[in-house]
């Protein structure tokens, strides 16, 4: 029995910890690696609307912060992720709540980012239980879009990084239980 312990005990130690967090019975990896970044996830929200679960998001940063404006502003890679948890995401809803985010946290600049939005929602289509959207943002390359593991494409622009960031950690998030979820709140 004595011996059986000490093996067990020593194959603990010895095997490599993989954390992860779980929200809604969504997993996500506690560290990932981005154009040779690590990135932390920093917090994990769920998005109800009526009552019914339709996404959780996770949020990766290179630090981890409870600001957003530090959330915002931090230097290096960035990535959301998205669980969908409905069929109810059409396309034609998908669009109008990622434009309606846009508009709601970035007015000043919508204009300017309109024609790169309307690009990324075409990335989309129909989002159904199990899909995964991955948004990952690298300062000066740009916002690569990857829907169930297929890279649909790439949005250029650091100031469209910051506004699909602003969607969910900005002054109008799609929930307060998001945003805070997303700051690790």
């Amino acid at each position: 029995m004595r011996k059986s312990a000490i093996i067990l005990v020593t194959m603990l130690l010895l095997t490599p910890a993989v954390w992860a967090e779980t929200l809604a019975d969504v997993t996500m990896a506690d560290e990932i690696v981005v154009a040779d970044t690590t990135l932390h996830l920093n917090g994990m929200g769920l998005r109800r609307k009526l009552g019914a679960k339709v996404y959780v998001i996770g949020l990766y940063l290179a630090q981890k912060t409870s600001s957003a404006d530090e959330a915002l502003n931090g230097s290096g890679p960035k990535r959301f992720v998205l669980h969908y948890l409905t069929d109810q995401a059409t396309d034609k809803r998908v669009d109008a709540a990622w434009i309606r985010g846009f508009k709601m946290n970035s007015a000043e600049i919508y204009e300017i980012l309109e024609d790169r939005l309307m690009t990324f929602v075409e990335f989309l289509g129909d989002m159904v239980v199990g899909d995964i959207l991955e948004c990952t943002m690298i300062p000066g390359e740009g916002t690569i879009v990857t829907v169930n593991g297929e890279e649909n494409g790439t949005i250029e622009g650091d100031d469209f990084q910051a506004a699909l960031l602003r969607v969910g950690i900005g002054a109008k998030p799609p929930s307060k239980g998001v945003k805070a979820g997303l700051l690790g709140n």
